[in-house]
């Protein structure tokens, strides 16, 4: 990254605090050491003195969501480029306040760290529960949360709190629902940890579909249709993902499924997420599309549930022959990662018919 650059960027203002060089390297080492600090605190003050050293590259894991968690060395220029792009789109001038409520031992954490170094704004720092607005009191500019920390907040949102990035799972119809009554402004994002956060941005509203390109990005697909991303500022090779799109043109697309979800029943190959969005306005508790092995179809459809949930009766009627579920099963609880989101794999190899 280059000693003028670390040094550019090696101050940040933590709850109120300037801190920087010295000051906050001392600040973060002594409260490693406190005996009593929770782990979510050490892992933000971690990720900071690994930020202000002069390495230039940092190690950040993805989620495990479609597999076993990995490494990713990450290029601290990226980074940077990265943080531009997002503290451009909202305007995240230094006398703006965001919010951490995310671990910082993952990618969406680690960014809202690096924005705040670059962008000077105040960064709030709080435990990442699933209820991470209670209690807070600041006028907020911009944060980042998942899903589920969404939904369990919908009553705290207020016009104090201004823009919302949602990233880390989709947003489904009944959630869409109730953001679009509520006066804070969210957006959907698109990213993972090889593409340094979000490359994609969808704003909320009664119509939205597509993912619109951050600057400087550009999209394509390859021959399973799947997104293939050239964002040269923040990776100098073309990322092929495995993420299933439909293109609008090289800077838009609508998410469709991943191709590592793909059931095939009857020679058909059905994306379970269109099956999904499909009975989402329908079905207001946690469910998935899966499959079980069938002797005859190869893999039969199933609808997943969770024993507490409660099902009406269900309508097929846009559902085509091979995307109707043939059984639905209940199970205790949907296995996620430590970021919240369903192993489908992990939930597909464990399903039994009852």
């Amino acid at each position: 990254m280059g000693e003028a650059t670390l040094n550019k960027y090696s101050s940040i203002r933590l709850n109120g605090v300037l801190r920087k060089g010295e000051d906050l390297i001392s600040f973060c080492e002594k409260g490693l050491k406190q005996s009593d600090i929770p782990e979510w605190l050490k892992d933000v003050y971690q990720f900071i003195l690994e930020w202000v050293s002069s390495d230039e590259y940092i190690i950040a894991h993805t989620s495990g969501s479609t597999g076993q968690p990995k490494k990713v060395k990450l290029e601290k220029k990226h980074m940077i480029a990265s943080a531009k792009k997002t503290i451009d789109y909202f305007a995240l001038t230094p006398e703006k306040t965001a919010l951490l409520c995310l671990s910082a031992n993952y990618i969406a954490g680690k960014m809202m760290l690096v924005r705040a170094f670059v962008g000077g704004f105040n960064l709030w720092v709080v435990e990442p529960s699933g209820t991470p607005l209670k209690g807070i009191s600041e006028s907020l500019d911009f944060l980042a949360m998942v899903p589920l920390q969404v939904f369990n907040s919908l009553a705290d949102f207020s016009v104090q709190i201004k823009n919302v990035i949602i990233g880390g799972g989709a947003v489904s119809n009944e959630l869409k629902g109730e953001l679009l009554r509520l006066p804070t402004m969210f957006y959907e994002t698109y990213g993972m940890t090889e593409t340094v956060s979000h490359v994609a941005i969808k704003k909320i509203s009664a119509h939205s579909t597509t993912f619109k390109a951050m600057p400087n990005v550009k999209f394509d697909t390859d021959e399973r249709g799947c997104l293939k991303i050239m964002a040269p500022d923040i990776s100098e090779q073309t990322i092929v993902t495995n993420d299933i799109v439909r293109l609008t043109n090289d800077q838009e697309f609508q998410f469709l499924g991943r191709y590592d979800n793909i059931i095939n029943t009857g020679g058909v190959k059905v994306i379970p997420e269109e099956v999904e969005a499909k009975l989402a306005p329908q079905i207001m508790v946690p469910f998935l599309v899966s499959a079980v092995p069938d002797n005859r179809l190869g893999e039969k459809l199933v609808l997943v549930i969770e024993e507490s949930s409660e099902l009406n009766d269900l309508d097929y009627s846009e559902l085509s022959k091979f995307e109707t579920p043939r059984d639905i099963i209940a199970i205790q609880a949907f296995p996620l990662t430590d970021t919240g989101k369903i192993k489908r794999a992990v939930l597909k190899n464990s399903l039994v018919l009852k």
